[in-house]
């Protein structure tokens, strides 16, 4: 297994003494718990309480701080001090925040982590085990009848669908300045956007560059979403959607123009293998001589930091309980297969964009 030296460090050794793998051990069994009292530490302002102070607050004046009852107060915080994300001064029964108590309250992707896996995720997780068995997203039941959570979207409460689009959004727009720079490091006149979404990469792209235009090939129901989110914005005229059905294998790519660039960006990692094989297929079907395939991915093996590639592994099971029952976060040598089966090689691939994207710039064999 290729891994990055971090990963490499980290996988393929013991990290853990018998004492800490135990308490480790005991963690997992009351994840859940866990994870919920921690959230609420953050909901209810206790952990910005603690931090704020000077020399850190007693039950009673976090009690006062919060407006909460002692009862909330002292299971909550006890349970903390158990979970490491505060600590006490058995001196003055002062608490202060912890390293992992500083990096739950202030570190953006943790918070972003955190409402997604309790809007979206958290009860229908309760049916992984199905999920698994079945090879279909069981827990999307919870919100509707549905084959994959993007034909519902649209559909989800409002709370869902934007800590959704939350998670979405944050690990991608901090690639964008730099992806721009690898897709126009020479002209582009015509890019095929597949998987477009909302329109943000596409606004990028008009905005970037004053002579290219997008296609956005996605779902019918995602093309009206991104007409209504790209309505009115800068560039927006140059911005046109083409609706199908990728798990369609039938479903041919537009051939009414030469496109200088094909794009797929966080797309893949929302099907199978098989699926993935189709999708490549039909990319390579209309890419020209000249032309580059751009797949932007967050490969979990090719992470610099360890924290990233546990996000990424972890994220897969969302696939599995709640996507589409089939996908994962893709391991760099699986996905390079499947480009080099499709007729296609990797020319080069970029790590490290943003929050821990690489790009895999692919021309046809």
């Amino acid at each position: 297994m290729k891994l990055f030296p971090e990963l490499e460090k980290r996988y393929t050794a013991d990290q853990y003494s018998a004492r800490e793998a135990q308490r480790f051990a005991e963690m997992i069994a009351f994840g859940p718990i866990v994870f919920q009292a921690s959230r609420l530490m953050v909901k209810y302002g206790i952990l910005d309480a603690i931090r704020d102070s000077n020399d850190g607050l007693t039950m009673e004046e976090v009690a006062s701080a919060t407006g909460l009852d002692g009862y909330t107060v002292k299971c909550l915080m006890e349970a903390s001090l158990c979970i490491g994300t505060i600590l006490v001064d058995p001196e003055t029964d002062r608490f202060t925040l912890s390293k992992v108590g500083w990096f739950l309250l202030t570190d953006e992707a943790n918070k972003v982590n955190m409402d997604f896996n309790h809007d979206v995720n958290y009860e229908g997780f309760f049916r992984l085990d199905e999920s698994f068995k079945e090879h279909r997203p069981a827990g999307l039941e919870h919100f509707g009848d549905w084959k994959t959570i993007y034909e519902g979207l649209s559909s989800l409460p409002e709370q869902v669908r934007k800590s959704w689009f939350a998670f979405d959004h944050f690990y991608s727009d901090h690639s964008f300045s730099k992806a721009l720079e690898v897709i126009f490091d020479r002209p582009v006149k015509n890019l095929l956007d597949v998987g477009g979404n909302t329109g943000k990469w596409a606004l990028q792209c008009v905005g970037h560059d004053p002579d290219v235009h997008v296609t956005i090939l996605d779902l019918p129901q995602q093309i009206e979403l991104m007409k209504k989110a790209t309505a009115g914005k800068p560039g927006a005229e140059r911005i046109e959607g083409c609706g199908i059905d990728m798990l369609d294998p039938s479903a041919a790519f537009p051939r009414d123009k030469e496109y200088d660039v094909i794009w797929m960006s966080q797309f893949l990692d929302c099907f199978s293998e098989e699926e993935i094989l189709s999708i490549l297929k039909r990319a390579a079907d209309i890419l020209g001589p000249d032309s580059r395939l751009c797949i932007m991915e967050l490969l979990w093996n090719r992470q610099r930091f360890e924290p990233a590639a546990f996000c990424l592994t972890m994220t897969s099971l969302y696939f599995t309980a709640m996507a589409n029952g089939n996908s994962k976060m893709y391991y760099s040598e699986d996905l390079i297969s499947l480009i080099g089966k499709a007729g296609m090689e990797v020319e080069t691939i970029i790590d490290g964009i943003g929050q821990g994207h690489n790009i895999l710039v692919c021309k046809k064999r």
